[in-house]
């Protein structure tokens, strides 16, 4: 493997022998960066600050492909493609949000959510609408994320007659 070759070295002999120096010494960084930046005014913790920012946009732009299931959308118009940009982004943003004040992950957010249905139930009476029964994960990421409890019947018609 050509990244492993710089662990070895030729004996005089020609042949191949594992250099543990050289793992030693590399043994030594492991689990250090070297960060390098144009503007020396700057501390280390900024400097590191922006390089985890720099990991989390990009992060944030994997999951705006994956997660909100971004898709090729082809526009002609530019204003219609700032559009979509912002709303994507403000979806993405939403999420963040969302994630950060629950403290949980969206895939799960999303599960739990899920579970909430809208059913319509029509009878000889009328027509009514009704949401399911909250569960108590499901009341705790409202509760979280300071938003009402739906109401159980969202409206009611009664038979015309």
């Amino acid at each position: 493997m050509p990244g492993l070759n710089r662990y070895l070295r030729a004996t005089p002999a020609g042949k191949l022998r594992v250099d543990q120096a050289k793992i030693k010494a590399e043994e030594n960084l492991d689990g250090k960066y070297l960060l390098r930046c144009s503007d020396p005014h700057l501390s280390a913790e900024d400097i590191a600050l922006g390089y985890k920012q720099l990991l989390e946009v990009e992060r944030g732009w994997r999951d705006m492909k994956q997660i909100i299931d971004l898709r090729p959308v082809y526009h002609r118009l530019e204003e219609r493609i700032r559009a979509h940009v912002i709303l994507c982004w403000l979806a993405l943003l939403l999420i963040r949000i969302t994630e950060t004040t629950t403290g949980d992950t969206w895939p799960q957010i999303r599960r739990e959510l899920d579970r909430l249905h809208l059913g319509t139930f029509t009878g000889p009476t009328g027509t009514f609408q009704q949401v399911t029964a909250l569960t108590k994960p499901q009341r705790d990421l409202l509760a979280k994320l300071d938003i009402p409890a739906p109401k159980q019947v969202i409206s009611l018609q009664p038979a015309s007659r």
